[in-house]
């Protein structure tokens, strides 16, 4: 039995942190929303209760019924989570005077709660709060203070409740993880037994269970997520894994013959389609960023059924879904409206009439290559950074040409390439490059030019979910400008993108 800790979302932008730092600790969890709680049985540890961007006094609040957790199950509220609980039993929450937000110290913590265990004396914590706790009820008492909060975190006498209305998870807490880790151990009992090799034996023992003798039919798509997903089942029903990798014309430079390549050396049942031409007709005179994806989109899945057809007997389609795809799709105020057209939960036409199976959907992205190089893997694949389902379609702005994609390939291969000959490509979490409808005047010789303009970008994350701009050397892109500018024609111009995500988002459509 898998042991979990269950994590209720009120909309936090944090949830997700909270779920990756429980993992960080080896202790398997699920983000659920407050209005879904699952079924609990004696596989669930403890519960945790997120922050949330509403105040318990708005109208609209969430509410939770907590009727089958409270003292049933360990249960910690963090920020919002904390708040609830104090006005639901009968304590005072109201807006602060002074608004706490960003680094605070504890100045008083009680160690005798497991906790506060092994808390240091002045642990800096991160506040992020417009309403606070005045008033506990009477069964409640206090375990942690800062000096303008002195309600930082309490304990519910005579049941294994507890609240913090700082943030463990964020970076800035200093000790957040050993709270966490207090929590998940002490309180809740976890084994802390989660690992790689303990998720590729489960899994493999569950796909066999589940598959039998099965055919599975997979689309690769060249990333990490398929490519995991791919060996995963390639080791769990062997020779009944059929892999389909489509080469849409908009991938980058040499990569079908690449890619292709690595994959049969991995042993994997692959078979390479070069379906360009067609997905070049289907995207003509197209400029809008959505129709431009929905094209894609439904030509490789005319492509995939046509292939997927010449297999006989195939009941199972595989996809490379992970789990923020998952936690978007179900999110507290249900399925978002800007899910892009390329993300693909639940995104199976109905005339495929085939099951699904996501041996990844319960993983972040940094999981994945754990486990991809737990199955030994080979590294250049592993690290490869994230690259869009619709591929340079969506890097070149307005309508696509087989010449604008030559022009993007060539800028894409020598960015790429230098940032992997100056040991930069693994510092950054995805870089990329981007063909605008611009052209701009400059000189080439004796001559007056009048060219495209290219835009480099590369961006730091943990996640994807929130980027910065990577702060990359001058003398770097001076050269990477200058190779770009003397080798690659129709490009007089290169910009370098210094938005962070939010506002902007990684890619440009």
């Amino acid at each position: 039995m898998k042991e979990t800790i269950l994590i209720l979302d009120f909309g936090s932008q944090y949830t997700q942190l909270i779920a990756r730092r429980l993992r960080e600790l080896n202790v398997y969890c699920e983000i659920h929303p407050f209005n879904k709680i699952p079924k609990l049985d004696a596989s669930i540890k403890g519960v945790i209760l997120s922050g949330s961007p509403f105040s318990v006094h708005d109208k609209d609040a969430p509410v939770p019924d907590l009727s089958s957790i409270r003292g049933k199950y360990p249960l910690l509220g963090v920020c919002y989570g904390a708040q609830y609980l104090a006005k639901h039993d009968g304590g005072s929450v109201e807006p602060s005077k002074i608004r706490e937000y960003g680094r605070a110290r504890l100045h008083f913590r009680d160690t005798s709660c497991l906790l506060m265990k092994n808390i240091s004396p002045e642990s800096q914590v991160w506040m992020s709060h417009g309403d606070t706790i005045l008033k506990l009820p009477e069964n409640y008492r206090v375990i942690a203070s800062t000096q303008s909060v002195r309600v930082a975190g309490f304990k519910i006498e005579g049941e294994p409740t507890y609240g913090i209305q700082f943030h463990p998870e964020v970076f800035h807490s200093e000790e957040g993880m050993q709270l966490l880790n207090n929590f998940v151990t002490e309180i809740c009992g976890c084994s802390r037994n989660w690992t790689p090799g303990s998720f590729i034996e489960n899994t493999l023992k569950d796909l066999r269970q589940k598959l039998g003798n099965d055919k599975v039919v997979l689309g690769l798509s060249g990333g990490v997520d398929s490519s995991v997903a791919a060996v995963l089942l390639h080791r769990a029903i062997g020779k009944n894994l059929y892999c389909i990798f489509v080469d849409n014309g908009l991938l980058r430079k040499n990569e079908f013959a690449t890619v292709l390549d690595s994959y049969k050396n991995m042993g994997l049942n692959v078979k390479g389609v070069d379906a360009s031409e067609a997905f070049m007709q289907a995207l003509k005179g197209i400029s809008d960023p959505e129709k431009k994806r929905k094209a894609i989109g439904k030509m490789f899945i005319e492509v995939f059924d046509r292939e997927a057809h010449q297999i006989q007997d195939v009941k199972w389609l595989a996809q490379g879904t992970i789990y923020p795809d998952v936690i978007e799709s179900v999110s507290v105020k249900g399925p978002s409206a800007t899910i892009k057209s390329h993300h693909n939960v639940g995104g199976l036409p109905d005339f495929m009439k085939l099951k699904i199976v996501e041996p990844l959907n319960t993983l972040f992205k940094d999981e994945v290559r754990r486990i991809g190089k737990a199955l030994g893997m080979p590294e250049h694949l592993l690290k490869r950074h994230p690259f869009p389902g619709p591929g340079l379609g969506i890097r070149i702005l307005g309508e696509i040409t087989r010449e604008k994609v030559r022009i993007l390939q060539d800028v894409d291969d020598i960015f790429i390439r230098n940032l992997k000959d100056a040991g930069l490509y693994d510092k950054v979490w995805q870089a990329l490059a981007v063909l605008l409808p611009v052209q701009s005047v400059g000189v080439m010789g004796d001559e007056r030019t009048y060219e495209n303009v290219v835009v480099l970008r590369a961006v730091s994350s943990t996640d994807g979910m929130t980027a910065d701009w990577s702060h990359l050397p001058y003398d770097f892109l001076a050269k990477v400008s200058n190779e770009i500018i003397n080798r690659v024609k129709g490009v007089n111009r290169v910009v370098y993108d210094i938005s962070s995500k939010p506002p902007a988002t990684i890619e440009w459509e």
